[in-house]
């Protein structure tokens, strides 16, 4: 204990002979005092109290959780801890905002040169400054701060142990240590959070130094711990900063310290897919354990247990993409090095093999002739049809290489084609290439990831689905997709031949269609082509459905949710239409383009939309924010090429707003609304747009290097909750082309993590900027490949 000065006050004021008297008497009593403190040390040691040790404070700590800043204080809950906290940024109360976030660069630069290695047991002693030495009380916690932002991947049971470098700060003694990620829900920080870690400052080290040279341990104090099991509680288990992570990729995966550089070790994935590796779909170990693959089960996705963190190798002599629209009719066989199709369809005109290139006629098995003219075709068979103006959006079922949906765009139609990972070498593969939108994936055993009653048209010309089977349940899962009053367009041998079994599917589909209330409008010979087609329209309201003798298919239950189709079983049964004037479905949506912008009729006023205002102000709040984005940052300022952009995905779509802004590119995005996330994906087919459901925790159903430009819109601060990022961007990399981009919109410290991991996979960064804890990053892949290769997390599942 420290002993008080004696105030000098009046003393000058008394006589002389007084004040030479009590000096004298002074004097006399310290010389005795000297001598018998120099006699008692001559006899015995005096005892020197030592630092407390992290026993002696976790035994402190288990028996109070009171606040060691302020004397005589009650135990500190949770709730007090967060409002002291809050009183200021940084523990900086006196300085303004930005004086502050400069203040923080700078303390966070230095503590970056200094101490570069934060959360290492073994502390540095060089500090001389002895001017602020705290006195033994310190060791109870009242030391200073030590600021890290820190970011983990929160899916639980992964310990997120980075180490992460910080900002050194001083706050006073009367101040609680500060974490903005143990908020109250009004403030809550979603993933990150910045806690004040107690370590023994450079100022406590000197004043330590003489009495335990050799006792360089962490002193936490009683608060900070507590404020710790608070964290781990509401967020997950966060480990501290002196804690090593025992994961090496969880290391990588989760640091997110700003200006410090994590090496991350990449290595080529070892699988038989070689460059064509799809991880849900090539999951070898998972499809041979099947029962059965009667419904094609092996086609569907079988998404590994850990998501794959290798990189998937380049075809060799791969080469630039050739541009839109001339990629329509031709690209490089080295990209796409598969020759058995060509083999197969080439008398159909699918594909064939010029040279170093692979060109594509535009044919097809029922249009040898050219998609344009079965196009018009089927046109001038329906009028009402209307390509680019009632039918906007259409599915296309065992689409093959989609010349029909890249020569639908010349109609100003969008079509999402899509056909299995099968025989048909490498299909889907061939149409991103060429810049046709197309996904891989099955009509087997659960539905399709769309929401119900949003496509215009659904299309199969020789898809080879069975549709009359087991009680039509394929051909009712069209029957959820379409719209009401929508078409299904049928090209097939059933329709204009008459040989035995042709006749037999006949009869079995004229009979279940007509049992699903499906009217057949029109059936036709294409004498060009030598093929044909039927038509039919689905019911606007529920009238036919009340009326059949039969209640088969039966109608579905009414708890069933018709948008519900994220691994959702099919079921053999329609849902009924709806009647309420104001719910989606009843009216047709306005013409293309006057759909684009207008706001759907079924949006109410009572909802809240996602942006927190009424859902028709929210949707065109964020279609005018867009605009102004996409109009003046990304397409003049990020130093994009938008003549080699073709293939675009919004990887989190809200309202469709940035698909809608880039209309008068020549691109196509595909719209990727997160199964965690508020379900708008019909909102989106609504405006004359498409897209689909995914988890971003799994592997996405494309082939690798299908896509020009990847936009991420405060994707992965969320992602971090559920899943790792390592495996994330991983994913990215796959995905992406060779000269790609990855636009970012997020938290800062997300940034600064994702720019890390694209340095470690030698990308090129063309942008980065931040303001008030918010970032934007444009980044681009090279050509780089890892020499290493590991073997496939998807061969050990």
């Amino acid at each position: 204990m420290a002993f008080g000065r004696s105030s000098r006050t009046d003393t000058r004021r008394t006589s002389s002979s007084y004040c030479s008297t009590m000096t004298l008497v002074v004097f006399v009593a310290l010389c005795l005092v000297g001598a018998w403190m120099m006699t008692s040390s001559a006899m015995a040691p005096a005892e020197v109290p030592s630092p407390a040790t992290k026993s002696d404070m976790s035994d402190k700590i288990s028996r109070s959780s009171s606040n060691p800043y302020k004397d005589g204080s009650d135990d500190t809950s949770e709730d007090s801890i967060i409002d002291d906290s809050s009183s200021g940024e940084n523990n900086m109360p006196n300085k303004s905002d930005s004086e502050s976030d400069k203040t923080s660069e700078k303390l966070e630069q230095k503590t970056e040169e200094e101490n570069p290695t934060k959360g290492s047991d073994d502390i540095n002693n060089d500090s001389d400054d002895s001017s602020n030495t705290q006195n033994d009380g310190d060791a109870n916690g009242s030391k200073s701060g030590e600021t890290i932002e820190e970011a983990g991947d929160a899916k639980e049971g992964n310990d997120t142990g980075d180490e992460a470098g910080g900002q050194e700060q001083k706050p006073k003694p009367e101040q609680d240590e500060k974490s903005d990620g143990d908020k109250t829900e009004d403030g809550k920080t979603d993933g990150v959070i910045e806690e004040k870690v107690d370590q023994s400052s450079d100022e406590d080290k000197d004043g330590n130094q003489s009495r335990d040279m050799g006792n360089n341990e962490v002193f936490p104090s009683g608060a900070q711990t507590e404020l710790l099991k608070e964290t781990s509680t509401q967020n997950g288990a966060w480990s501290t900063q002196a804690v090593e992570s025992k994961n090496e990729k969880e290391v990588q995966a989760s640091s997110s310290s700003k200006g410090q550089t994590i090496e991350y070790s990449w290595k080529l994935c070892n699988v038989k897919a070689g460059a064509d590796y799809i991880p849900c779909l090539d999951n070898e170990a998972t499809i041979k354990k099947l029962r059965s693959t009667k419904h094609y089960e092996h086609r569907e996705r079988h998404c590994p247990d850990n998501a794959p963190t290798c990189l998937v190798p380049l075809p060799d002599g791969y080469k630039r993409l050739i541009k839109w629209p001339k990629s329509r009719e031709k690209i490089w066989y080295n990209n796409v090095p598969h020759a058995k199709l060509a083999a197969v369809k080439g008398h159909q005109n699918w594909v064939k093999v010029s040279g170093e290139y692979l060109t594509f006629p535009g044919g097809g098995t029922q249009f040898k002739h050219g998609a344009l003219h079965y196009i018009d075709f089927i046109q001038e068979s329906l009028p009402n049809i209307a390509w680019g103006k009632r039918s906007r959006v259409i599915l296309d079922v065992g689409c093959g290489v989609a010349s029909f949906g890249g020569y639908l765009f010349d109609r100003d139609v969008l079509a999402m084609s899509f056909a299995p990972k099968d025989e048909h070498e490498a299909q889907v593969q061939f149409a991103l290439e060429r810049g046709i939108p197309a996904i891989s994936a099955v009509m087997g055993t659960k539905r399709l990831p769309f929401p119900s009653k949003v496509f215009d048209v659904v299309h199969c010309a020789r898809c080879r689905v069975p549709w009359h089977i087991e009680g039509g349940m394929l051909l009712l899962e069209l029957n959820r997709l379409l719209r009401p009053g929508g078409y299904f367009v049928w090209s097939a041998t059933p329709v204009y031949q008459d040989l035995p079994e042709d006749a037999e599917i006949w009869k079995a589909m004229s009979a279940l269609t007509k049992s699903m209330c499906w009217e057949m409008v029109t059936r036709k010979n294409d004498t060009l082509n030598q093929v044909g087609l039927a038509v039919y329209r689905k019911p606007s309201d529920n009238k036919c459905y009340e009326k059949r003798a039969k209640d088969n298919p039966p109608l579905c239950q009414e708890s069933d949710n018709p948008d519900a189709a994220w691994n959702v079983p099919l079921q053999a049964c329609m849902h009924k239409l709806p009647v309420d004037p104001t719910s989606r479905g009843t009216v047709w949506p306005e013409q293309w383009p006057q759909r684009l912008e207008k706001t759907p009729y079924w949006l109410s006023g009572s909802q809240t939309g996602v942006y927190g205002k009424p859902a028709p102000e929210d949707f065109q709040a964020d279609y005018e924010h867009w605009k102004q984005i996409v109009g003046k940052t990304y397409v003049n300022r990020m130093g994009i090429n938008w003549s080699t952009v073709r293939n675009v995905m919004d990887m989190r779509s809200v309202y469709g707003g940035f698909a809608a802004a880039l209309r008068d590119m020549k691109v196509w995005v595909m719209n990727i609304v997160s199964v965690d996330s508020p379900d708008t994906l019909p909102i989106i087919y609504e405006r004359g747009l498409f897209g689909m459901y995914h988890d971003w925790c799994e592997s996405f159903s494309t082939y690798p290097r299908t896509y020009d430009l990847l936009h991420a819109d405060h994707l992965f601060s969320k992602l971090k909750k559920r899943c790792r990022l390592l495996p994330v961007i991983a994913e990215v990399d796959r995905v992406l082309r060779p000269e790609g981009k990855l636009i970012v919109r997020d938290d800062a410290d997300v940034i600064s993590e994702i720019e890390n991991m694209a340095k470690s996979l030698h990308w090129e960064t063309t942008l980065t900027y931040s303001k008030d804890n918010e970032g934007l990053l444009c980044v681009q892949k090279t050509m780089w490949r890892p020499q290493d290769t590991e073997t496939s997390m998807s061969l050990l599942s």
